[in-house]
């Protein structure tokens, strides 16, 4: 359990945020100056170095989205030609990519964030570049609505595995349906019929809260509340729901932790953006306190889960219940180097900055006990992340958060040392939410614009 003792404050984390933002410019420089852009996106380290692995090319805008949040933090314009000329240049592709579920991940990351930049006074006004911006995601948030399955009371977005699958990650895509309905898009369908971005985004966050968290209500006998479940599988020819599964956790009836990551963080945006709306826009489909209470119940669940199933420090291991978890202790600060289960801190920046939110969301609402838990439980987490052993302060190291995990079960983790698990590499999805963390918390400390994906 996470040790709130040692919560610091939030104004004391910002040398450590500048140290971070010191790191990466070389690190940016480092991987343009030297990947091969021919190989695929690079996903991971080996060695320090970053290399290509993975089913899809759904890391290449977490790639220039850390050049650019790298400027939002710093000002500094060599990041900020770096992530602006490679969205131009190489993410065309990923706006119309029809055979993924992640294009929240590669599109707001990019052709997001410069908007957003833009919207801010930080880049020079210029309609037709912001144009280009908004068609990018208008054009994106309609091809991922397109990539849909019915079920029984509902739908969702269905994962690259097929029209079965349900992925747990893919709530945080929801957030370019939103995006793209707030620029008043929609999807076109046969015969001219149009289809709301926003409903597909609504029915898909509530087959997530329904199929993919579980609140301790007997649906299995691991039904532990907060738990969550990579991939839930459905009948297509009826819309049945079948049973939950992992791809890349330990089973289907234990938490991957990364993916509980990606629904805490994507629970509480989905609420903050949930606010921005009027109730007109979400009447028809049930009203705002539909909504609020179903992801309200399950970001809360959530939370809870991660502050009891994790290390002192904040720290994830990569799954709540691995074949070696029972040696696991988790009273003490997580353990990068041990011989039976990784760390995946990863997890843990993505987790840190849901807590945030929460946090926000329920001091707001006038739950300060929570608000308060919420937010202890992520200084804390956050406190560990910009620190050493996770801080990636090698200069020949182009990672920025160490220990990271992308696939335990298929083996394609380096272990420096084969009697440990794996340990000291970075991955681009790591690195990135590290550095929207970091970006998020420098505006808090600093009294600057709130950070949301919607503007």
């Amino acid at each position: 359990m996470i040790d709130f003792s040692s919560a610091p404050s939030l104004e004391s984390l910002a040398p450590q945020l500048d140290r971070f933002f010191s790191l990466a410019p070389s690190k940016i420089a480092s991987l343009d100056g030297t990947y091969d852009d021919s190989k695929g996106s690079p996903v991971f380290t080996v060695g320090g170095k970053y290399t290509t692995r993975g089913w899809t090319e759904w890391t290449e805008g977490f790639r220039y989205g850390i050049a650019i949040l790298h400027f939002d933090a710093t000002g500094d314009p060599v990041s900020l030609q770096s992530g602006r000329e490679h969205t131009v240049t190489k993410m065309a592709s990923h706006v119309s990519h029809m055979g993924v579920h992640d294009h929240g991940f590669n599109n707001l990351s990019t052709y997001g964030n410069l908007r957003r930049l833009m919207l801010e006074g930080r880049l020079p006004e210029d309609p037709w570049e912001q144009n280009f911006y908004e068609l990018a995601i208008k054009v994106s948030g309609a091809v991922q609505a397109a990539r849909w399955t019915e079920r029984q009371g509902g739908g969702f977005i269905h994962s690259f595995n097929g029209p079965h699958s349900l992925f747990v990650d893919t709530i945080r895509s929801c957030r370019i349906l939103m995006q793209a309905h707030r620029l008043g898009h929609v999807l076109m369908g046969e015969g001219d019929r149009p289809i709301s971005l926003l409903d597909r985004a609504l029915q898909h966050i509530e087959s997530t809260a329904l199929f993919s968290v579980f609140y301790g209500e007997g649906r299995d006998i691991w039904d532990v509340p907060g738990r969550t479940t990579h991939e839930a599988i459905f009948n297509t020819k009826d819309g049945a729901y079948r049973c939950p599964n992992s791809q890349q956790g330990y089973t289907g009836f234990s938490t991957w932790t990364r993916g509980q990551a990606w629904a805490c963080l994507g629970f509480a945006e989905e609420l903050e953006c949930l606010a921005s709306l009027p109730d007109a826009d979400l009447e028809p489909f049930g009203g705002r306190e539909k909504w609020q209470t179903l992801m309200l119940r399950a970001a809360t669940a959530i939370a809870d889960n991660f502050i009891e199933n994790t290390a002192a420090d904040g720290i994830s291991y990569w799954d709540q219940a691995g074949p070696n978890s029972h040696r696991i202790d988790l009273s003490v600060p997580a353990d990068p180097y041990n011989p039976w289960e990784p760390v995946d801190s990863t997890a843990s920046a993505i987790t840190a900055q849901g807590l945030f939110r929460l946090a926000r969301l329920m001091h707001a609402q006038g739950d300060t006990e929570r608000a308060d838990r919420y937010h202890a439980a992520a200084r804390v987490t956050a406190a560990s992340l910009f620190s050493e052993p996770y801080l990636s302060i090698d200069p020949e190291h182009q990672g920025l958060l160490l220990h990271s995990i992308y696939h335990h079960p298929n083996g394609w983790d380096h272990r420096p040392d084969p009697s440990k698990a794996p340990y000291g590499e970075s991955s681009m999805w790591g690195d990135y939410h590290a550095m929207e963390l970091a970006v998020y918390l420098q505006r808090l400390i600093q009294g600057g614009p709130y950070l949301t994906f919607f503007h």
